[in-house]
Order: structure tokens, then C-alpha cells, then sequence
């Protein structure tokens, strides 16, 4: 039973190893939906909680040094659609993997005027996952050239 109150403990407020931000995809297919992350992403899972009939009430993943929560939809939570911008040590290899592993090109691989390597895909369930790799530091005075510069739209 939820109480008003929170107890004072001396554990601290953040479980360790996960930052203050965490998204969550809510999916209809989490165990697919970690697959596909495990073979495009390398996803590593750290924690998968069985809910009823083989769902999955909640998993956390891990892709580099960010953490996911995963969980089935079900008539509580619905399903959700994001767009997460992830970094990558090698964007062209991710990249590939992805589409491999079933990700449609939105957006193929090219250097941007901001100083990233960036792409985007989309997985099966709905997600956008923008893929970037820091290749230029671009001082905010050179942005601004590179943007004017760009073909008007």
C-alpha cells in the first residue's frame, strides 16, 4: 500500500548506476523489442521482470553507458513512440547493424554541420533512434556559417 509519505532512509534517492533520466519505451513486444536493441544496438539486458502470460512488466537494458527501461503495453500503460538521439563510438558499424537487424533508414549516415556523424532509423515498434558520433568540435560562431550555408528549404 502507497503511504504519503516518504520514509527517510539513508539509501540514496538514485539506485546506483542509473542517471536521473530514464527513458522508458513502453511496447507492444518487449521481449522482440529487446532482441532487436541485443542485435542492433548491442544492447546488454541487465534486468527482466516476467509479468503475466510471458509479458514483461518491466526489463532495463543498457546500450553504452545509457539505461533503458522496457516494459509490455497493457491496458494501463499504452504503448509509446520516442525519439531517442543515441552516441556511438562507431556510428558507420551501429549503423549498419541496425538496418541489418531490421531498422528502416530515415535519414542515411552523413557528417552535419553541427560536428556529429548522424543518422536515423526507425525499429519495428515504432521508435526513432537518431545514431551520432562527435567527429568535429564546431564552435557556436562556425555554426552559425555552416547553417546560413545550408540549401534553403
Amino acid at each position: 500500500m502507497a503511504t504519503s509519505k516518504t520514509p527517510k532512509t539513508n539509501v540514496n534517492y538514485l539506485p546506483q548506476g542509473l542517471a536521473p533520466v530514464v527513458p522508458q519505451l513502453v511496447i507492444a513486444g518487449a521481449q522482440q523489442a529487446i532482441e532487436f536493441y541485443q542485435k542492433a544496438f548491442g544492447a546488454e539486458l541487465l534486468h527482466a521482470m516476467p509479468g503475466p502470460k510471458g509479458s514483461i512488466m518491466h526489463a532495463s537494458i543498457r546500450i553504452g553507458e545509457a539505461t533503458l527501461f522496457i516494459s509490455d503495453s497493457t491496458e494501463f500503460a499504452k504503448p509509446t513512440a520516442s525519439n531517442t538521439y543515441l552516441y556511438v563510438k562507431d556510428v558507420d558499424a551501429v549503423f549498419e547493424r541496425a538496418v541489418k537487424a531490421g531498422a528502416v533508414v530515415l535519414a542515411p549516415l552523413a557528417n552535419m554541420f553541427w560536428g556529429d556523424r548522424w543518422g536515423m532509423v526507425a525499429d519495428p515498434f515504432g521508435n526513432q533512434f537518431q545514431l551520432g558520433q562527435h567527429v568535429e568540435d564546431v564552435t557556436p560562431e562556425e555554426m552559425q556559417k555552416r547553417m546560413a550555408a545550408l540549401p534553403k528549404q
